[in-house]
């Protein structure tokens, strides 16, 4: 992690701080670890740190964007890339745009990610709707998606593990 106030402690994941930070600071350091958690090569071993990375990222949003996660057959991370941002309350999603992302990084396996402005991570019935509808694209072309996942203050909600997937 690059930054001008903060250099590695002698303990590994520790940091010291060379001067007053403000919680503005704090946040941009957060989600810059967060990215790094989230980097090329990375396996996708624990959903629950996955989540916490992902909250950390994209709960501050004013608007809600929607990010892929892209996955090689192992599942291990491609990368992490925002593809739509919209208002307080949706994103216009095009699959055709998905698709093409998916392609263009040669992803085995996705993850749909999106935040929720209001905090609450309560999947609606479009959000459902998405799901199918970019799963069902994304199999036309040999991509699995494994997971779809909304970002709230109030914490994360998997598709998947609601059985919508």
């Amino acid at each position: 992690m690059k930054y001008h106030k903060l250099r590695a402690g002698e303990d590994t994941g520790t940091y010291l701080m060379e001067a007053p930070v403000t919680e503005a600071d704090i946040l941009r350091m957060a989600q810059q670890l967060a990215m790094s958690r989230l980097s090329k090569g990375r396996a996708l071993t624990e959903p629950k740190q996955v989540f916490s990375h992902l909250q950390t990222l994209l709960q501050y949003h004013e608007h809600e964007v929607f990010a892929l996660l892209l996955l090689d057959t192992k599942h291990r991370i491609i990368g992490f890339q925002e593809l739509f941002r919209g208002t307080l309350d949706g994103a216009s999603v095009y699959p055709r745009e998905v698709v093409k992302i998916a392609l263009e990084h040669n992803a085995a396996a996705v993850i749909l990610v999106h935040n929720h402005p209001s905090g609450d991570p309560e999947p609606s019935q479009a959000d459902r709707t998405l799901t199918t509808t970019l799963k069902n694209a994304l199999n036309m072309i040999g991509t699995q998606t494994l997971d779809h996942i909304v970002v709230g203050h109030e914490g994360c909600v998997s598709l998947a593990e609601r059985g919508y997937l």
